[in-house]
């Protein structure tokens, strides 16, 4: 059987955790930020904890996990 291949934004984009969760960085973070309120803007830090309907197509894109 071949191997799969990973997609290379979901290794630039998606982080796991040990026990298998898929972390993701918020969006709405590029531009236009001078409307957002700080509040918004610190909100949008760091990672979260996907959906289970996203994380599920994450890691069929990532079939090896990620690192």
């Amino acid at each position: 059987m071949p191997k799969r291949k990973t997609k290379s934004s979901v290794k630039k984009r998606f982080k796991m955790t040990a026990s298998g969760k898929v972390m993701s960085p918020p969006g709405y973070k590029r531009h236009n930020l001078m409307a957002r309120t700080q509040k918004a803007k610190r909100a949008n830090r760091g990672y979260r904890v996907l959906a289970a309907p996203d994380a599920r197509t994450v890691r069929q894109w990532a079939p090896y996990g990620l690192r």
